[in-house]
């Protein structure tokens, strides 16, 4: 799977011009370690320095990319590409629908299509690992997750309805200065299904089918946080093709 996905996007990214269309505003995030929610309790995963976008990848800035690349266009994408829910909103190759917002959160789009996005950004999609370090900050600590306070938010956000039509910079600022991890809508990442390929690719885990069961309780380093059980949940259950109503991205560098 890995093999192809690795020759799809270097097909898409052949035809993508090296000069950038729009430059998001974008924050420094200092590496450090941190323990994810799979594998040993003694496991430190190094995250190095990188960059993260503000804000997430808007209807405006992807309707902007369309215009320039009408290979991902709702009526020219190939099917390899993108599933049969790709902008199914969108009233034509170009015009948004009628219920959307210009400054909400693409979505329904697929993994190469924000790949190729970001690439074109000369940028890439943030790692699993890369996304839950960021994603575990509040407004004021680089790691919230042992509050309670925090998890009742993101569980919370997660029983809303519709927060993908919600305007970007309408969550908190966390302490990195990002906005959007939790509140409106659900990410790709670059190697969003290297949970449930191998054990390898997530630092030991022994039995990555358990993932949907009880069972994958035993491996978690905290089995009180179940919004990353979630997360780990919806990412190993895509394929890099499906579209999805309140699935977005954002880039990093």
């Amino acid at each position: 799977m890995r093999t192809i996905l690795r020759l799809a996007t270097r097909i898409l990214f052949i035809s993508c011009l090296s000069t950038t269309y729009c430059q998001s505003e974008i924050v420094p995030i200092k590496g450090g370690t941190y323990t994810p929610l799979y594998g040993r309790d003694s496991l430190q995963v190094s995250i190095s320095d990188f960059e993260m976008d503000v804000y997430p990848v808007t209807n405006q800035e992807y309707l902007e990319f369309v215009k320039k690349y009408p290979k991902w266009q709702r009526s020219q994408v190939k099917n390899l590409f993108a599933d049969g829910n790709y902008l199914r909103d969108w009233i034509s190759d170009t015009e948004i629908g009628k219920h959307q917002s210009l400054n909400a959160p693409i979505t329904n789009v697929s993994w190469f299509a924000a790949s190729n996005y970001c690439e074109c950004q000369g940028k890439r999609l943030p790692t699993i690992d890369e996304w839950e370090y960021v994603a575990m900050a509040n407004k004021t600590m680089a790691d919230a997750r042992k509050l309670e306070d925090y998890n009742k938010y993101i569980l919370g956000w997660y029983e809303k309805p519709k927060t993908f039509n919600n305007p970007i910079g309408s969550t908190f600022k966390n302490y990195w200065g990002v906005y959007y991890l939790h509140g409106l809508v659900w990410e790709w990442t670059l190697d969003f299904n290297s949970v449930m390929i191998s054990g390898e690719s997530r630092k030991d885990v022994d039995n990555d089918s358990n993932l949907f069961c009880g069972s994958a309780a035993i491996g978690a380093t905290d089995l009180m946080n179940y919004a990353p059980f979630m997360r780990y949940a919806t990412r190993g259950s895509l394929k890099a093709k499906y579209a999805m109503k309140n699935l977005g991205f954002s880039c990093v560098k």
